[in-house]
C-alpha cells in the first residue's frame, strides 16, 4: 500500500463486532468453547473488545465509520445487545450504525424487529439460517423451511435488510429468497465462507457465486477470508476477492474487517494493507467504492 491510499481513501468498515464479557452474556463467548469454531482455537477472543481496542487496531488507517454486526448475544434477549450498542455509541462515538439479531422463525418476531426500530441507528438484521456441514448434503437449510421465510417476509414492512452468513453451498437458496422478496436487500457476509481452497472447492465457490450475483438486491462483504493456520497474504486471498468483484461488480462489494473475530488470523494492518494490494490496479473511484461508499451509501441514515 502507498501513502497516498493512506491518505486519500477512508475505510468504512462494513462488518465488525464489540462485546463485554464481563457485563453481558454470549454463549459462544461466556460458555463452553465451540468444538469446530472455523479458526480453531479463539480462547484469544474471549474477552471484551470494546471501541478503545479496535481505535488502536485501525490507528494507521483514515477510519471513518463502522458497523455493528450482532455477536451472538444471549439470544433470551435480543433487545438488550441494541440497548448496550446504544450506550457505545453515546460514550464512544462508534459504532457508526448496527445491525440487531433477531430470530425469523420465532412467535415474538414482529415485537422484536419493534423494539430494534426503537433505535435509529439498526439499519437490518442477522439470523444465521440452519446449514449443512459439507457441500454434497441434501438436506435443505434453514433458508428454505416455511416459518422462517414467513419471518422473512416481515423485513420489508420494517424496511430492515438482512445479513445472510451460510456457507457457499447454500447460495441457490439465497437466490431463490432474492428472487422471491425482490424488496429486501441481502448483504452476503463474509464472502461466502470460502475455507476449502482446493481446486475443486473454489470452482463451485465461485459457480455458487456467480448465481446468486445475477440477483440485483444481493451485496456482498469481502471479509471473513482467514484459514486456519495460513498466514492472512494478499496472494492467498487474491484470487478469491478479485473473483467476487468481477462476479458481483465494484457497485456492489464491501471491504470489511470481522474484528475482533479475524484478529485470530491477522492483524487489522495485515487485512487492510492485503486488501490495497490486491486492488491496488483498480481506478480511485473503484477502490474507495470497495473501501468506504459502498458501505456509506447502503447503510445509509433510515
Amino acid at each position: 500500500m502507498t501513502m497516498t491510499d493512506l491518505q486519500l481513501i477512508p475505510i468504512f468498515d462494513a462488518h465488525q463486532h464489540f462485546w463485554d464479557t464481563r457485563l453481558n452474556t454470549y454463549p459462544w463467548l461466556c460458555g463452553e468453547t465451540i468444538a469446530n469454531f472455523r479458526y480453531g482455537d479463539y480462547r484469544a477472543i474471549r474477552q471484551p473488545y470494546q471501541p478503545a481496542d479496535y481505535r488502536r487496531d485501525t490507528k494507521r488507517f483514515r477510519h471513518a465509520g463502522s458497523v455493528y454486526i450482532e455477536a451472538e448475544w444471549d439470544p433470551r434477549d435480543p433487545l438488550g445487545e441494541m440497548d448496550y450498542i446504544a450506550r457505545l455509541r453515546e460514550q464512544d462515538g462508534l459504532p457508526s450504525v448496527a445491525v440487531g439479531q433477531a430470530w425469523l422463525d420465532r412467535p415474538d418476531l414482529d415485537a422484536t424487529l419493534a423494539g430494534l426500530m426503537r433505535h435509529d441507528f439498526v439499519r437490518g438484521i442477522r439470523h444465521k439460517p440452519r446449514g449443512n456441514a459439507a457441500p454434497g448434503m441434501s438436506e435443505p437449510g434453514g433458508m428454505a423451511d416455511a416459518k422462517w421465510r414467513a419471518g422473512y417476509a416481515r423485513l420489508a414492512h420494517y424496511g430492515l435488510h438482512f445479513e445472510l452468513q451460510t456457507p457457499w453451498w447454500h447460495l441457490h437458496e439465497a437466490a431463490a429468497l432474492a428472487n422471491d422478496f425482490p424488496h429486501t436487500r441481502i448483504v452476503l457476509n463474509h464472502t461466502g465462507l470460502p475455507a476449502d481452497r482446493s481446486a475443486a472447492m473454489l470452482a463451485a465457490w465461485r459457480e455458487a457465486m456467480a448465481a446468486l450475483a445475477q440477483c440485483p438486491n444481493v451485496h456482498v462483504k469481502i471479509s471473513g477470508l482467514g484459514q486456519r493456520g495460513v498466514p492472512w497474504t494478499a496472494q492467498a486471498n487474491g484470487w478469491v476477492v478479485r473473483a467476487t468483484i468481477e462476479l458481483f461488480g465494484p457497485q456492489r462489494c464491501m471491504f470489511a474487517s470481522n474484528f475482533p473475530v479475524d484478529s485470530l488470523c491477522a492483524t487489522f494492518d495485515e487485512i487492510y494493507d492485503g486488501f490495497f494490494d490486491i486492488v491496488q490496479d483498480m481506478s480511485e473511484a473503484d477502490r474507495r467504492r470497495l473501501f468506504h461508499d459502498n458501505a456509506v451509501a447502503f447503510y445509509a441514515p433510515r
